[in-house]
C-alpha cells in the first residue's frame, strides 16, 4: 500500500484541537488544514487537507527548516504543545480551543494560539489564509484594530498581542523574543454577533479551560489500567461530542483515505447510533453517566421522526443526513478521490444497530439509573421494529454497498436487542402479549443464529449465512452472553479470526480483503483488534489479551491518537481521524482487562514507555 505523497503530512502527523462544538486538525508544522465551521459538520474554512492549497490553512511555526517537533498535551487537558528546535533557540506553539462558553460572553468558536521562544530570538511564520466552502470563497476583509473576514452568516475575528499586521494569503515573518510571546486569537460567529476577545487575557481564558478538564479526567475511575491511554481517550470522545445537542461525531473529517489514492473515502462528520452506544457504554464504566444522559436524551430527539425505525446515521442536530455528493474539483489527500460530504449509509437498513442502542440504555439502568418513561417508549418501538424485521438480510455493520446479505453479526445484535428490551421489561411497564412477542423472536432468532451461521466444518460462526468469509466484528460474541464466554464455539470464532483476517502484530483486516464489492484495498480496522482483547481477555487469556493490548498502545500517534484504519506495513494511520469507534474501543478493551483481572495494582501507560512492570 503506497504511503502519502511528501506533500502530505501524515495522518497521524495531526494534533486535534475541540471545543466541543467544532474541531481543528493541526500538522507537526503548525499548520491548521482542516476546519469546518460552526460545527463538526459545518462548511470548510481551512481545508488543505483535502482540498490543497486553494482550500485555506492557518500555519504558525518556524520560518526556517527546523528539526522534527515535539509535541504533547498539556497533562490531561486539551491544550496542545509543539516545541522545535530552530538554530540557537527553540520555538513553542501551544494552543488551544476554549470549550466552555456557555453563560459567558464569549464566541461558541475560540481559538488561542501562542508562539514563544526559549534560549535565543526566532523567526516565525504566520500564514493565514481562510477560504469558504466548496469553491474557496475568499472573504471580505476590514481592519482596525485586528482583521475581520466577512463570508456573509459566518464571520470571523483574528486580533494578536502585541498587534501584528496580517493580511490573508501574505504569509507574514515575526521575530519571537524569549519572555515576550505572540498570542493571536481566532473567534468566529455564525448567524450571530461577532463576540471579540482581548488577546492580552485570552491566555486565562486556556488556563481556566485548562482546570476544568482535569477535573472532568479526576472523576474518572482511579482503578483503570493503563489510566493515562483511557484518559487521553476518553477526552478525545468528549471532544468530538456536539455539545449543544450531546450527540458525538464519528470523526470531525471527511473523505481521508482508507487507501491513500484510493476511492475508499467517506464523509465521517455525523452521529452514527452505534457508534455512540459503544461511547456511552464506555463513559458509564468510567464513571462518566452525564454524557450517557445527554446521548439518551439526543436519541429521543433525533430519531423522533423515523421511529420505531432507527436511522443508521444522523446528523448532530438530529435531522436526516445529506445527499451524498462529489466535491469534483477537489484533490483530495494525497491524490484520493472523489472527496464526499454526505454519506449514502444513512439510508441503509443496518439491523446492529438496534443492538447497540438497547445495550446502552441496558448498561444505564445497570449503573442505578433509570430510563424516563419517553426512553422507554422509545426502546419499545425499536424492539418491536427488531421482532417484526430480524428476517430480512441488511447492510451489516460494515455498511457494504452491495447486495444486502443476512450479516451473523447483524442477526447477534438483533438478539441482544431483544435481550435487552425483556431485561428492561422487568422494571419497566411491559404488556405480557409484547413481551411474549419479543421472547419467542429472540428464541426463533437464537436457533437461527446457532444453525445457519455456524459452519459445522470450520466449527465457528461465520461472516453470512452460507458464507465461508470471517467478520472480525465476531469478536464480540464472548461479550454479549449469547454463548459462554469460554465455549468451544466462541473460542473457536475468535481463534479462527485472529488467524486468518491478521494483518500482522496486533492488527486485523475486518473481513478478507476485497471481497466487500469495491475496488481497490483498504487498511486494517483497528477496532477490530481491540475487541480482540476484549475476546481474548473474556475468554480466559488475560495474558494474551495485555500483551496485544500493549503493542496496540505503542501503534498510537505521539499524541495517543489513533485514526479508523492503519498501513499494516507502514504503521500510518489511515481513513478519518481521530475515529471515535477506535477510541471507544480502546476503554472498552481497558475495562475488560480491569473486570478480568485478579487483585493488585493498576498499570500505568504513557506512548512510548513500552512494557510496565506489573
Amino acid at each position: 500500500m503506497d504511503g502519502p505523497t511528501p506533500t502530505a503530512p501524515p495522518i497521524g502527523d495531526h494534533g486535534l484541537l475541540g471545543g466541543t462544538r467544532t474541531a481543528v486538525l493541526v500538522a507537526g508544522d503548525g499548520t491548521i488544514d482542516w476546519c469546518c465551521l460552526p460545527g463538526f459538520d459545518g462548511t470548510p474554512v481551512f481545508a488543505s487537507l483535502i482540498g490543497g492549497p486553494a482550500a485555506g490553512r492557518f500555519r504558525m511555526g518556524p520560518a526556517l527548516p527546523a528539526g522534527p517537533p515535539a509535541r504533547r498535551y498539556r497533562g490531561n487537558t486539551a491544550t496542545l504543545e509543539t516545541t522545535w528546535a530552530t538554530g540557537s533557540g527553540r520555538l513553542v506553539l501551544t494552543e488551544a480551543m476554549v470549550a466552555e462558553v456557555t453563560g459567558q460572553l464569549l464566541p461558541a468558536t475560540l481559538l488561542v494560539r501562542r508562539l514563544s521562544a526559549r534560549d535565543a530570538p526566532v523567526t516565525a511564520v504566520i500564514d493565514f489564509d481562510p477560504r469558504l466552502g466548496e469553491h474557496h470563497r475568499r472573504p471580505r476583509t476590514r481592519r482596525g484594530p485586528g482583521l475581520v473576514c466577512d463570508f456573509g452568516r459566518l464571520a470571523l475575528a483574528l486580533d494578536s498581542d502585541p498587534p501584528l499586521e496580517i493580511i490573508p494569503a501574505r504569509p507574514a515573518m515575526i521575530t519571537v523574543e524569549p519572555g515576550r510571546p505572540v498570542i493571536l486569537v481566532l473567534a468566529a460567529a455564525y448567524g450571530e454577533p461577532l463576540v471579540r476577545i482581548d488577546p492580552a487575557g485570552s491566555w486565562d481564558l486556556v488556563a481556566a479551560d485548562e482546570a476544568r478538564w482535569e477535573r472532568w479526567a479526576d472523576e474518572i475511575h482511579e482503578d483503570l489500567p493503563y489510566r493515562h491511554a483511557v484518559v487521553r481517550s476518553l477526552l478525545t470522545l468528549r471532544l468530538l461530542t456536539y455539545s449543544p445537542s450531546g450527540a458525538p461525531v464519528a470523526a470531525p473529517t471527511t473523505s481521508l483515505p482508507e487507501q491513500p489514492g484510493g476511492i475508499r473515502n467517506w464523509d465521517y462528520r455525523y452521529t452514527w447510533p452505534r457508534d455512540a452506544s459503544i461511547g456511552v457504554r464506555t463513559f458509564l464504566r468510567s464513571g462518566k453517566p452525564l454524557e450517557a444522559e445527554r446521548f439518551l436524551g439526543w436519541l429521543l430527539h433525533a430519531s423522533r421522526l423515523d421511529r420505531p425505525r432507527l436511522p443508521a446515521l444522523l446528523t448532530l442536530t438530529g435531522c436526516r443526513v445529506p445527499v451524498e455528493r462529489t466535491l469534483t474539483a477537489w484533490p483530495g489527500y494525497a491524490g484520493s478521490t472523489p472527496v464526499r460530504t454526505g454519506n449514502a449509509a444513512a439510508g441503509q437498513h443496518q439491523l446492529d444497530g438496534y443492538g447497540w442502542v438497547l445495550d446502552a440504555a441496558w448498561t444505564y439502568e445497570r449503573a442505578g439509573h433509570r430510563l424516563n418513561s419517553e426512553t422507554w417508549r422509545a426502546m419499545r418501538a425499536f424492539a418491536d421494529t427488531v421482532a417484526l424485521r430480524w428476517h430480512e438480510p441488511d447492510a451489516g455493520i460494515w455498511e457494504i454497498r452491495d447486495d444486502a446479505a443476512h450479516h451473523v453479526h447483524s442477526k447477534l445484535m438483533g438478539w441482544l436487542a431483544l435481550d435487552r428490551a425483556l431485561r428492561l421489561g422487568r422494571t419497566h411497564r411491559l404488556g405480557e402479549p409484547r413481551r411474549r412477542r419479543w421472547s419467542a423472536a429472540r428464541r426463533d432468532l437464537a436457533e437461527q443464529i446457532r444453525t445457519s451461521g455456524f459452519a459445522p466444518d470450520r466449527g465457528c460462526y461465520t461472516r453470512a449465512y452460507g458464507s465461508a468469509d470471517l467478520d472480525a466484528a465476531l469478536l464480540v460474541l464472548p461479550v454479549l452472553g449469547f454463548e459462554p464466554p469460554g465455549s468451544t464455539r466462541a473460542r473457536a470464532t475468535v481463534d479462527a479470526i485472529r488467524t486468518e483476517l491478521s494483518a500482522g502484530g496486533p492488527l486485523l483486516h475486518r473481513y478478507p480483503p476485497g471481497r466487500d464489492g469495491l475496488p481497490g484495498g483498504e487498511g486494517a480496522f483497528l477496532p477490530c483488534s481491540f475487541w480482540l482483547v476484549q475476546a481474548l481477555a473474556s475468554t480466559g487469556r488475560r495474558p494474551e489479551a495485555v500483551d496485544l493490548f500493549e503493542e496496540l498502545l505503542e501503534r498510537s500517534t505521539v499524541l495517543g491518537l489513533y485514526g479508523e484504519e492503519m498501513d499494516p506495513a507502514t504503521g500510518e494511520h489511515l481513513g478519518n481521524f481521530p475515529q471515535a469507534l477506535t477510541h471507544a474501543a480502546l476503554v472498552d478493551a481497558a475495562l475488560t482487562l480491569r473486570d478480568t483481572a485478579p487483585e493488585g495494582p493498576s498499570r500505568s501507560w504513557r506512548p512510548g514507555t513500552g512494557r510496565d512492570p506489573w
